[in-house]
């Protein structure tokens, strides 16, 4: 597997373990009887936003679109649906805060508006997904050449970047504390407690 689909495939997963755990701890927090440490979410979503909504897809736009659209011209439907999906995905997540912030104001008697956002947004973002692997790495793999797949490869790795590289660490450094933060058994923390009434 070429560095730069290995790279992408990575940065999918990690995502995908985010939401998956985003979207088990939101359901579990629809209990009124089971008091959600808010400061999860908080870094769960915040972790999405940082990550996919401002450092990766805009790399797939600038770097694996942008070559891809350039070397085959049949594909630009599709990345143009998927680059609009990259802005919607930024509407989606300040719905997903302000659904959060609602959340825990209201806890424990309004969780509905939360999970439905949370919910909606991983399923919106898996679709996404997806569609890259299935669609665009397929169709990337047949049209890029061995120099595009380098300057992705670069692009991903950060090196380029310098920024990006101390960013990338931050994440790392926040996906760890996310981990740490989870409850069992989404993560290592101390499971969430019934309230007493």
């Amino acid at each position: 597997m070429n560095r730069a689909i290995r790279i992408l495939s990575e940065e999918h997963r990690s995502i995908s373990a985010v939401l998956h755990a985003l979207r088990h701890l939101a359901h579990i927090a629809g209990d009124g009887s089971i008091r959600p440490e808010f400061s999860v979410f908080r870094a769960m979503i915040r972790y999405i936003d940082e990550f996919p909504e401002r450092l990766h897809h805009p790399k797939e736009d600038a770097f694996l679109f942008a070559r891809l659209a350039a070397r085959a011209p049949e594909c630009v439907p599709l990345l143009e649906t998927l680059r609009a999906e990259h802005v919607e995905g930024q509407k989606r997540i300040r719905d997903l805060e302000r659904a959060l912030d609602q959340f825990e104001e209201s806890w424990p008697h309004w969780s509905g508006p939360f999970i439905v956002a949370v919910d909606d947004y991983a399923e919106f973002h898996r679709r996404h997904m997806l569609r890259e692997e299935r669609e665009v790495i397929p169709a990337a793999r047949r049209a890029l050449t061995a120099e595009d797949w380098r300057a992705i490869g670069d692009a991903f790795a950060g090196n380029a970047d310098p920024i990006a590289d101390l960013r990338e660490a931050d994440l790392a450094q926040l996906y760890t504390r996310i981990v740490g933060m989870a409850p069992s058994p989404i993560g290592l923390g101390v499971r969430w407690e019934k309230r007493r009434s």
